[in-house]
């Protein structure tokens, strides 16, 4: 089953359809690659697939351990390289709400995070450094 159809709408910006749901994305290209930088660009969905998906395995961890971790919180932060221009790092901080978790509960959620499928589709050249804060 196809996943998603993009259609170039013009002047560097895409308008793509999650085929499931109907629902829809735009992308721009940014500011610092001609663009307007008025929506995501292809390297911002990226950087912030990895943050949901690192969010979303940690949320079935979560679910499957009784942990709570509702109002968690991620920042994103992508560093492009310039010579082959490319996504070079993405800098992924957790917040997590003020809950006591245990030793063995931060160890299932930053295993959940380090093993999600985005993060394993990655190439190993891309840097990921992953902060937690409890």
């Amino acid at each position: 089953m196809k996943t998603s159809k993009i259609t170039y709408t013009g002047n560097l910006r895409t308008e793509a359809v999650h085929l499931q749901s109907g629902q829809t994305l735009i992308t721009d290209a940014p500011v610092d690659n001609n663009g307007k930088g008025e929506a995501f660009s292809p390297t911002d969905l990226l950087a912030t697939s990895l943050g949901n998906c690192m969010l979303t395995i940690m949320g079935i961890v979560a679910q499957r351990h009784d942990i709570k971790m509702e109002g968690t919180t991620v920042d994103i932060t992508k560093i492009m390289e310039a010579n082959p221009r490319r996504v070079g790092e993405i800098i992924v901080e957790f917040t997590m709400p003020a809950n006591n978790y245990s030793d063995k509960e931060k160890e299932l959620l930053e295993h959940a995070a380090r093993t999600c499928p985005v993060s394993k589709s990655l190439s190993a050249e891309l840097k990921q450094t992953v902060i937690f804060n409890y």
